[in-house]
């Protein structure tokens, strides 16, 4: 069997072309064979003639320009329909069976296990300030207890009032009665001042890495936050179309990740970025953009922030994403 050199058989390729006409397929397969043999030719062993080297160089320019922007008269290609099999049924994966009452349902995002945790946090804190001198008194708080402070800062944020203090106030017309019902304002107070969602301990050696890239911003609030977003998705599932849109929680601490966005209803606070199910504005999930501006990816802030919040079960089973488009 005869063997050829790399120019020879690109000289028999456009030989060849002159002899016969090709389809448009085979035109690009050609163009390819021709680009490829172009790339491994040595341009001071190419011995082409000019005039058809001109020739293959046009056309490799042509097959180029197919990749440009389509204009108005070019057909649309369709892509091809996923079929929608979601990994579970979608909606709320409760039994409808079964009788929910608030607290129940409640109790799906703050578990007891979660709960039992805080509270074992929150009494180590309150040991050590005690240590050091605290002049309060403390009780170790309990489940039930917690279940109790968690349920007046709902009442809080609904109620509001000048200051904290009004709540237990007893000598105005304005007066509000419920808060005195739940705990006093003292317990209420000391509560507040130990609140720890991480041990107090842990939370000292991540603050020795603070300016490093091992410092974790989200530390002390962590285990709740993942506890949360795991019971997002665990009891319910989302429908095909979803969304990916920042959201603001109201804050204004100095903590160096609050954020200022005019554009938004709440202009000052924490930017999360979160997954929704477009069908009723359902949270599948969250992340907190924390200010740094490190890319994992390379492909920058938007891109990272929509591919971390989607499940690896949703790719593929015909989820339609839609977001905000930032250039």
């Amino acid at each position: 069997m005869a063997r050829f050199s790399g120019k020879d058989a690109l000289q028999m390729i456009l030989d060849s072309e002159e002899e016969f006409t090709f389809s448009s397929e085979e035109d690009c397969n050609s163009d390819d064979e021709r680009q490829h043999f172009q790339e491994r030719i040595d341009p001071a062993e190419d011995k082409t003639p000019v005039p058809k080297r001109a020739k293959a160089n046009q056309q490799a320019s042509n097959r180029q320009s197919t990749l440009a922007w389509k204009t108005e008269t070019d057909v649309d290609m369709v892509p091809q329909t996923v079929r929608f099999h979601p990994a579970r049924e979608t909606g709320p994966q409760l039994s409808p069976v079964d009788s929910h009452s608030p607290m129940n349902l409640f109790k799906q995002f703050f578990s007891e296990s979660a709960v039992s945790t805080l509270c074992h946090h929150t009494n180590a804190q309150a040991a050590k300030a005690t240590a050091k001198g605290s002049k309060y008194k403390w009780t170790d708080i309990s489940i039930s207890e917690m279940y109790r402070y968690i349920g007046l800062l709902f009442y809080m944020a609904m109620v509001k009032v000048s200051s904290i203090s009004d709540y237990w106030r007893q000598s105005s017309v304005f007066s509000v009665p419920f808060p005195a019902t739940v705990m006093s304002r003292d317990r209420y107070r000391t509560i507040s001042w130990n609140m720890h969602m991480t041990h107090p301990d842990a939370d000292m050696d991540n603050d020795r890495k603070r300016g490093t890239t091992e410092h974790d911003r989200l530390f002390r609030v962590k285990p709740l936050m993942d506890t949360i977003r795991y019971a997002y998705k665990s009891i319910y599932h989302p429908k095909r179309n979803l969304a990916v849109d920042e959201r603001m929680v109201a804050c204004k601490a100095h903590t160096g990740m609050t954020q200022y966005m005019k554009a938004k209803p709440t202009r000052w606070g924490f930017k999360l970025f979160v997954l929704a199910d477009s069908s009723n504005g359902y949270t599948v999930d969250f992340s907190v953009y924390t200010g740094k501006n490190n890319f994992p990816t390379g492909h920058g802030l938007s891109y990272d922030a929509v591919t971390s919040l989607l499940d690896l079960t949703f790719l593929g089973s015909g989820y339609h994403v839609y977001m905000q488009w930032r250039s």
